[in-house]
């Protein structure tokens, strides 16, 4: 056994979970290595900690007492908020040409789901050229260094299976354009899977079965990586946080940005308008005084489908995932050494080696995973803001490989903006029970919203039927 190990055991032991050494006389030098390794990343006292407190026992969920609607700021300013809202642009606007906006891309995800073995960021996702999805989000970023002078640093969260790969798809695409230097990559962290007794599986003789510790655990990991510290030589006082699935997101949207800042969030969030009482997202509510988001899993079905007198639902903010959080606020949540999020048990099917070193994979529930959750950080955020985007504007996200949230319905909803752009850019765009009848892509390097759109002014005809691109190079017809 390795020196590494050895000194691992007593620690193990005391914990009650040195079985995870029980083949390590048998490995070879590089199997003991990668078993210290994975062992030396895992804080031990915490892990028999969260074994009682998730594993052994079940946490009872409580609601809170008393829950109210979010109170949300509209997607379009009142006249009571215009001036907050032309400041809170123009605000938005100053802190990207200060170089003091960073976005935050959490892409772990595999292609699993979508029948692509690889990155779920690889995956091509637009109507005419197929580009991939990071290519969307790096051409979002490359107009806003065009538009305000200043490259925005993009740190992208990887995971254990898809680091490499994703490292190697950018390089072999020149990062898409995007200066090397602003493109910073680290890994998520990852959690040991329990069986129900609370002791950790091993997924080989030399390897833990290991699964991300969830989106949450991207704040853990900023800290971890050195990423915070790098955000701070570089003056980045706020991150702009979205997901790797959903290619019609504002990777960088000033006015949100802005209004973030000028109210004092630490950590503000978009919502979308539920497709009904019982859909699968996240409910922004006020818990007891407090903005948090209850999973849609856990909030009553009776309270969900709760109305108010005009029959709309009372409960109508669905989480989306996107976020802006100050760096300062990260540093605090990480300041006692351990994320301040809770944790929340999923579970699984978990293949494992059992004690005769024989892979099993079960065919029923068998083990625990922990995850911490990204918008549980909500509470324990000064003045959390919530802020109304439009569904059809911002929110498609590839999941399934049909059906709801999958490719065809996201090129099918990209087509649907592009021509409400091109509309209000005063294009006509010829139209079919109320579809367009025509298929549309734009590049974030033409246009990054429909006001720049409109100020290019693109003098077109479309005809039914036509494929139209407008690109770097200018607009291509077939």
């Amino acid at each position: 056994m390795n020196a590494d190990l050895k000194s691992l055991r007593p620690k193990l032991a005391e914990i009650g979970q040195d079985h995870v050494l029980r083949f390590a006389d048998q490995l070879d030098e590089p199997g003991r290595a990668k078993l210290a390794s994975q062992l030396a990343t895992l804080e031990l006292p915490r892990i028999a900690e969260l074994a009682e407190q998730y594993v052994r026992n079940k946490p009872e969920l409580r609601l809170p007492t008393k829950l109210e609607p979010v109170q949300v700021y509209p997607r379009q300013a009142t006249e009571k908020l215009r001036k907050l809202y032309d400041d809170a642009r123009a605000k938005g606007e100053q802190m990207l040409r200060a170089g003091q906006i960073a976005a935050f891309l959490v892409a772990g995800g595999q292609g699993t789901r979508l029948g692509y073995d690889g990155p779920k960021g690889e995956y091509p996702v637009t109507p005419i050229k197929n580009k991939p999805l990071f290519e969307v989000f790096a051409e979002q970023l490359l107009n806003q260094r065009q538009t305000y002078g200043k490259s925005v640093p993009w740190y992208i969260m990887t995971s254990d299976v898809n680091d490499a790969p994703t490292r190697a798809f950018f390089k072999k695409h020149g990062n898409f354009g995007y200066p090397a230097d602003d493109v910073i990559f680290f890994q998520q962290g990852m959690m040991p899977a329990f069986a129900t007794d609370g002791k950790m599986l091993l997924g080989a003789t030399d390897s833990l079965a290991l699964s991300p510790d969830g989106h949450g655990g991207s704040l853990r990991a900023l800290q971890r990586s050195g990423a915070l510290a790098d955000m701070r030589r570089r003056g980045v006082e706020h991150l702009s946080y979205f997901q790797v699935d959903n290619p019609m997101v504002y990777c960088i949207d000033p006015l949100f940005l802005g209004l973030h800042a000028l109210t004092g969030s630490e950590m503000s969030s978009k919502t979308v308008g539920k497709a009904g009482p019982l859909e699968k997202v996240g409910n922004f509510v006020v818990g007891d005084g407090v903005v948090q988001v209850i999973e849609y899993s856990d909030l009553p079905e009776a309270i969900a489908q709760q109305t108010n007198p005009d029959g709309s639902l009372r409960f109508n903010s669905g989480s989306i995932a996107i976020h802006a959080l100050s760096v300062a606020f990260i540093e605090r949540l990480n300041a006692s050494g351990d994320l301040k999020l809770p944790w929340h048990r999923a579970e699984k099917k978990v293949p494992y080696v059992d004690e005769t070193g024989r892979s099993i994979k079960p065919d029923k529930i068998n083990a625990v995973k922990l995850e911490q959750f990204v918008f549980d950080a909500i509470p324990l955020a000064k003045n959390a803001m919530v802020y109304a985007t439009d569904r059809s504007e911002e929110f498609s996200p590839v999941k399934n490989a049909e059906g709801v949230d999958s490719p065809a319905t996201c090129r099918r909803d990209q087509i649907r903006r592009a021509a409400r752009w091109l509309r209000f850019a005063g294009v006509e765009i010829p139209e079919q029970n109320n579809e367009p009848k025509v298929t549309l892509e734009i590049s974030p390097l033409y246009a990054n919203s429909p006001e720049q759109l409109r100020r290019r002014a693109p003098k077109i005809g479309v005809k039914p039927g036509a494929e139209i691109y407008l690109g770097s190079e200018g607009i291509e017809e077939n």
